[in-house]
C-alpha cells in the first residue's frame, strides 16, 4: 500500500514552551517497497513512524494510505484500520511475559475477534516461518533476544498487514543475530509484497532496503541514492 505524507507537523508543549519536531514534512512511500530512514538521534524519526502508524496524532498535515486520510477517521475506525493494515516492530519487543510465543503472536488476531482455532493456526504458521517451530510454548523469558525479536516479527505479520513499520528492529541484537533478523524481515516482506518502513542506525540494514532517506532538522527527508 502506498503511503503519502502531506505537510506533516508535530509540536510538543511543556513548561519550557513549544518544541517543533516535524515541520511541513512531505514524502511518498511506494507500495510493496522497503524504505530505510536514517539520521541523528532526536531529529524525529520515531515520531514520524508513530504518526505513519496512527499511534500519535499530528499537529497538522495528513497521512494517506492509498486514498484514505487516516486522521480523518473517527478514533474507533482508526483503531480498526490500524489493526487491519499496519504491523509494528519495535527495538524492545514488548512481548507479554505471561503468555507463550503462540499466544503473543496470536494477540492481534484475538483483539480483532478472530476465532481461537484460526488465531492459533496462523500464529503457529508464522512462528514456523521465522524458524521457531520448536519454541511455540516458550515464554519470552525462555527465549534469546534474537528469538524474541523473531516472535515480534511474526506478531507484526500475523494479520497479513499491508504495511509494516519497524523502529530499530535490530538495535538490541548482536551483529550475527541482527543479520539473521534483517534477512528474515526483508525476505518475508518482499515475498508477500508488504510495504516496509524501517527507522534504523544500522547501516547494513539500511543499504539492504530498496530506498534510503536521511532525516534532517524538522523531519525533512532527503533521498540517498542506493
Amino acid at each position: 500500500m502506498q503511503i503519502k505524507v502531506e505537510q506533516l507537523e508535530k509540536k510538543y508543549y511543556d513548561a519550557g514552551g513549544e518544541l517543533r519536531v516535524l515541520t511541513g514534512v512531505n514524502c511518498e512511500f511506494p507500495a510493496g517497497k522497503s524504505v530505510a530512514i536514517v539520521g541523528k538521534s532526536g531529529v524525529g524519526k520515531s515520531t514520524l513512524l508513530h504518526l505513519l502508524g496512527g499511534l500519535d496524532h499530528p499537529s497538522a498535515g495528513r497521512v494517506i494510505y492509498g486514498d484514505q486520510d487516516i486522521f480523518s477517521l473517527a478514533p474507533e475506525k482508526l483503531t480498526r484500520f490500524r489493526g487491519a493494515n499496519v504491523g509494528f516492530i519495535f527495538q524492545f519487543h514488548h512481548l507479554l511475559p505471561e503468555f507463550d510465543a503462540v499466544e503473543n503472536v496470536a494477540m492481534p488476531l484475538t483483539i480483532c475477534g478472530a476465532q481461537e482455532g484460526e488465531t492459533k493456526a496462523r500464529a503457529t504458521e508464522l512462528l514456523t516461518a521465522v524458524g521457531l517451530s520448536q519454541r511455540l510454548t516458550h515464554r519470552p523469558s525462555q527465549l534469546s533476544g534474537g528469538e524474541q525479536q523473531r516472535v515480534a516479527i511474526a506478531r507484526a505479520l500475523v494479520t497479513r498487514p499491508r504495511v509494516v513499520l519497524a523502529d530499530e528492529p535490530t538495535g538490541n541484537l548482536d551483529y550475527a543475530t541482527a543479520g539473521e533478523v534483517q534477512e528474515l524481515l526483508t525476505g518475508i516482506c518482499r515475498q508477500v509484497g508488504t510495504t516496509l518502513i524501517v527507522v534504523t542506525h544500522n547501516q547494513e540494514l539500511a543499504v539492504a532496503l530498496d530506498e534510503k532517506y536521511e532525516m534532517g532538522p524538522g523531519g525533512q527527508l532527503t533521498r540517498i541514492s542506493p
